[in-house]
């Protein structure tokens, strides 16, 4: 007999939720991890008494009532919103872009004043389309401007969004920027979901919660390493002896889910996916308020980074935030991915969806094998619908 029912690779949001139900229904899992903690992406580090977000700001946000109570019921969530704010040449916009902003871009005052400058714009767009022979946008920039206008794609929208995808937006594809949220009310909440916020003590505390009574290995790399047990009768022994997980895990458990790369685990074999990571500059600061804000973007391309993260605006407020002395910024840099980092974005264009989709007929021929969450499933997820989909899932 296995020992386990599911070999979960991966401890982040997919593999720790699924472990959680597999539990409830009295199924023996172990879950492994190769980095040195649990928790995937979401995993925060306890400095100065602040929780920070190793792996960039994460905020959970959801309209479904259902997914919302059940990570309430594993560690309860505060009320914190998300209002981040765009720093363009020393001047602040509030984002999204809402009458806010466009205060602050025009001088206007009314949504009637703001409607006419932004169609001003928008018509100026539309005929440089026509002048080109065009009647539906190209690429992103083409998209945002008959969006918005020039003003604030130039200001907000241009640099920002050429660091974050190295790419020039005249290169990239108008999708990505087809539902930029553009208010006409004094409303700073970039989400428009029901429920928001953080866990109270940090995700580690979610993720803790999901993965009580479960048995998890970190330090194991499902390709390279092999992993031990405690077994009763024997004391400490070796699963696999000595050999990579990958090529035996069928003699450890019955089924394996897979939260990782899933060209990683074809072996590459029909070539290597792209990815866009990040990386951080982290700071401890001798004050106790930064920016005023946990999220601010800098739009400008002169500058290299993309955003400062300051990561006591997530759960401190009030009063608190000057109780805490110091503070800890994490200073955002986009990149191409490399061997040896972590990646992070998918990146959608026209070669890299058709070799995901090819990678995806073979996962789908797997035995006993189920790949699930952004790595494996080469899709962009926030993280209220992994939860929903887990919480969907057979068991």
């Amino acid at each position: 007999m296995k020992k386990y029912d599911y070999l979960i690779v991966g401890s982040g949001l997919f593999g720790a939720t699924f472990a959680y139900r597999a539990k409830q229904m009295s199924k023996r899992c172990l879950v492994i991890d190769k980095r040195s903690h649990l928790g995937g992406n979401v995993y925060c580090e306890n400095i100065e008494g602040i929780n920070v977000h190793k792996y960039g700001a994460h905020i959970f946000h959801t309209n479904s009532r259902e997914v919302w109570e059940f990570v309430n019921s594993i560690v309860e969530f505060n009320r914190y919103t998300n209002s981040p704010i765009a720093n363009y040449r020393g001047k602040q916009y509030n984002l999204p872009f809402n009458m806010n902003t466009f205060y602050q871009m025009w001088g206007v005052l009314t949504p009637e004043e703001a409607k006419a400058k932004i169609d001003e714009q928008k018509a100026e767009a539309v005929a440089a389309m026509k002048a080109a022979g065009v009647t539906e946008p190209r690429n992103l920039e083409e998209q945002a401007l008959m969006l918005i206008g020039r003003d604030i794609y130039e200001a907000l929208i241009k640099g920002y969004t050429e660091k974050q995808w190295g790419r020039k937006c005249t290169e990239l594809p108008a999708f990505i920027i087809k539902r930029l949220p553009v208010r006409f009310v004094h409303d700073n909440n970039y989400f428009n979901d029901r429920y928001q916020g953080i866990p109270i003590g940090g995700y580690n505390k979610l993720i803790d919660g999901l993965l009580e009574g479960v048995e998890t290995r970190t330090d194991t790399d499902f390709f390279k390493g092999h992993t031990e047990i405690t077994d009763d009768a024997k004391g400490r022994m070796d699963l696999t002896d000595g050999k990579p997980l990958r090529d035996c895990w069928q003699e450890v458990a019955e089924k394996l889910l897979y939260t990782g790369a899933i060209d990683e685990y074809f072996g590459y074999r029909l070539g290597r996916l792209d990815w866009r990571t990040v990386s951080f500059e982290e700071e401890i600061l001798d004050t106790p308020n930064y920016q005023g804000n946990a999220v601010m973007n800098y739009t400008e391309a002169e500058v290299p980074y993309t955003r400062v993260i300051e990561h006591k605006h997530f759960e401190m407020f009030g009063q608190e935030v000057y109780d805490s002395k110091k503070t800890v910024i994490s200073r955002e840099y986009s990149t191409e991915y490399k061997d040896g980092m972590e990646p992070y974005y998918t990146v959608n264009d026209e070669r890299n969806n058709r070799l995901a989709g090819q990678y995806r007929e073979l996962a789908a021929q797997e035995k006993d094998v189920i790949f699930g969450g952004r790595l494996a499933e080469y899709k962009y997820y926030d993280m209220a619908p992994i939860v929903e989909k887990v919480l969907g899932m057979t068991v």
